[in-house]
């Protein structure tokens, strides 16, 4: 069996979150989906679970953190090009979602940042795939 990852978030308005996310580029799996929960799909092996903050509760004793004003987690997403990272940032901003900053060019590595309706920050990112192989500069070997 395939290794999948369920991201599962709290969120305030399962509707609204729902309709950013699909502005985004998921899509809705009306299956594992209700009023209390929608089954976001990333690709065949990522999911995101948006879960209304009653239920999310449900599988945790602790309080529920308000994403808005805490990091707890971040999650990045990788393109196959800077022009897709720029998509589906610009996608989210047009959504309702917020950019906490500017892109980061580093060369071998681009990213931006969005953060959705809930406060949840994403970093989609694309990376040279030589870079990819190699590791961070810091990383490669230096020449004698």
């Amino acid at each position: 069996m395939t290794k999948m990852i369920f991201i599962n978030l709290p969120v305030a308005d399962v509707a609204t979150s729902t309709a950013f996310y699909e502005a985004i580029g998921f899509t809705k799996n009306d299956k594992f989906s209700n009023e209390q929960a929608s089954s976001m799909v990333w690709s065949d092996s990522i999911f995101v679970m948006l879960l209304a903050k009653p239920f999310f509760a449900t599988f945790t004793p602790k309080p529920i953190g308000d994403a808005k004003t805490h990091a707890s987690a971040l999650f990045a997403l990788s393109f196959d090009s800077k022009a897709e990272v720029d998509a589906i940032t610009d996608a989210a901003s047009a959504a309702g979602g917020t950019e906490p900053h500017g892109p980061e060019d580093m060369g071998f590595m681009y990213s931006r940042a969005f953060e959705d309706p809930d406060g949840n920050g994403w970093g989609p990112f694309w990376m040279d795939p030589a870079a990819a192989e190699a590791g961070p500069p810091e990383h490669q070997p230096i020449a004698e």
